[in-house]
């Protein structure tokens, strides 16, 4: 889906319950499939009334869990008896889906479901049980991802957690953005088995195991086939990286990927970005620390840049990079694929199709998607380019006017000029603040190519009891900070923040997810 269609404000018409809207939408993480966290579309917020005086928190929503996924948003949706209303998606870990007026509009929630299931003894899984997980998610596991949605047929569809008796089981769920309901004869029970003699198998086969095994990937929906992706809970072995795709109108299994399959570990994880896609509909994914053999003509992947080939029923690697001391990577746990990719919009120079991102070394890598430069030993100099010295990288950087925007850790927000395909060699401007661990993943709102302000949620605190905090900075110059929500006395303090939070900014409103809550800032009444 591209991004033109996200924020068109054309005639959408969606089939079978829901209506029609001319409003904008977020319909995926980090706003569209290339991963650019660039809203396009925004009318409302300006550097100019993005200020303490003028803007701050207007409202927010209770939830029974904590949200790891970005919000998401439908605009002028008919919502049966309720009217039309601007609609925010919020999934949490208690395995709950809320849809709650974007607007405070009574009522404020317009459906809740649980995707516990029927069973008496089904619960979100208990982090315990997950071992060293409880250090991240507080008491239970249940929805972790951002999920996605489609608008032409009004579809939700996300992936949950769950433990029933002493079975823990993935499901994916098409929900209707109306109602909640289940579509398609969903849930579908997430499973597979591939060749292999890697770690968990039998020395022939692999079987996908749910428990071990996390889901904090965003969900990617790209020529009609849901894709889901999972890593590992804290490392903790036996694990692989695995990418599965369902059709998005039956969801029957359409295709199974391991890609450590006669190794180990390498997860897909990218601190909550999903895989990213491009006009070629093929598919890009870093991976994280794990077995490697590609360069022999094996099929493992570990610590990864991986482009992805869709096919007739199946997936398959056709492209790769891997930096040259990935088995220091490896031996260190030093992931590559703890940063999320940005495909960048087509650009001038000699390599007009490019994927950013950078891992935990703190070295941000400019890769060309036609040719991504597989591994040689001693250098990267195959590939575009690399900047080092970044602060560790648990993020997806933003784009917006030939600017790449990211926050790597203990390390201010930073934006480096684009010019002709190639990164300026130092930053263009920076933060005056810096961003603990684990960083921050900027979105930017702008009119076009004006009014750019970028978006950063700082989760720094997020294993103290400190609250989150919401900053806003101008985009043509990010050493001017706008706003931030401890700026007004206590008046927008947020509640107790989740790692790798994401806000989402459309339509005048900023929606941050929080351990509480669903918190919902905008320009102040009059």
């Amino acid at each position: 889906m591209s991004a033109a269609l996200l924020f068109a404000v054309g005639l959408l018409i969606f089939i079978g319950s829901c209506a029609r809207t001319t409003s904008p939408a977020m319909l995926t993480y980090h706003n569209d499939n290339l991963r650019t966290g660039q809203n396009l579309g925004e009318t409302v917020l300006t550097p100019q009334n993005v200020n303490s005086g003028s803007f701050g928190k207007l409202f927010s929503y209770a939830t029974d869990g904590a949200i790891y996924a970005q919000p998401l948003y439908a605009g002028s949706l008919h919502m049966s008896d309720l009217g039309v209303r601007n609609v925010v998606y919020v999934v949490t870990e208690h395995d709950s889906v809320y849809a709650f007026d974007a607007n405070q509009k009574a009522p404020g929630t317009l459906w809740h479901v649980s995707l516990l299931g029927s069973g008496s003894d089904a619960t979100p899984v208990p982090c315990a049980d997950e071992r060293t997980a409880c250090d991240y998610f507080g008491a239970e596991i249940g929805i972790t991802s951002t999920p996605v949605i489609d608008i032409q047929t009004a579809t939700l569809y996300v992936c949950a957690f769950t433990k029933e008796g002493g079975t823990y089981i993935h499901r994916l769920h098409a929900l209707d953005l109306v109602t909640g309901s289940e579509k398609f004869g969903g849930p579908v029970v997430i499973q597979a088995s591939v060749a292999g003699k890697g770690v968990g198998g039998d020395t022939a086969h692999v079987p996908f195991v749910a428990y071990g095994h996390l889901q904090r990937c965003a969900l990617l929906l790209a020529n009609g086939v849901v894709y889901v992706a999972f890593a590992s809970f804290a490392d903790i072995p036996p694990y692989h990286g695995w990418l599965f795709g369902y059709d998005a109108a039956t969801l029957r299994q359409r295709a199974v990927l391991n890609l450590t399959p006669d190794g180990e570990k390498g997860g897909i994880w990218q601190s909550g970005n999903g895989p990213a896609t491009d006009s070629t509909g093929d598919i890009y994914l870093v991976t994280g620390n794990g077995t490697f053999n590609a360069n022999a003509g094996g099929h493992d992947f570990g610590d990864s840049f991986v482009r992805i080939k869709p096919g007739n029923g199946s997936v398959s690697v056709i492209d790769f990079f891997t930096p040259f001391n990935q088995e220091s990577l490896r031996a260190n746990d030093v992931d590559l694929g703890a940063g999320g990719p940005l495909l960048l919009p087509d650009q001038g120079g000699a390599h007009p199709h490019l994927m950013l991102t950078g891992g935990k070394e703190g070295t941000l890598y400019l890769v060309n998607r036609d040719h991504m430069g597989r591994v040689r030993s001693g250098d990267n100099d195959q590939i575009v380019q690399s900047l080092v010295n970044i602060g560790p990288i648990f993020c997806t950087p933003a784009f917006w006017e030939n600017k790449v925007y990211i926050a790597g850790v203990r390390e201010s927000l930073k934006v480096y000029n684009l010019i002709d395909g190639m990164l300026s060699p130092t930053p263009a401007s920076q933060s005056p603040n810096v961003f603990g661990f684990p960083g921050g993943t900027p979105t930017i709102s702008a009119n076009g190519a004006q009014n750019g302000i970028a978006w950063v949620l700082e989760n720094a605190a997020f294993r103290t009891t400190l609250p989150a905090v919401l900053h806003a900075y101008d985009a043509t110059d990010v050493s001017r900070e706008l706003y931030n929500s401890e700026q007004a006395g206590g008046r927008d303090s947020l509640p107790h923040g989740v790692g790798f939070g994401v806000p989402t900014v459309v339509n005048g409103r900023v929606f941050v997810g929080t351990l509480t809550e669903l918190a919902a800032f905008g320009p102040l009444p009059h």
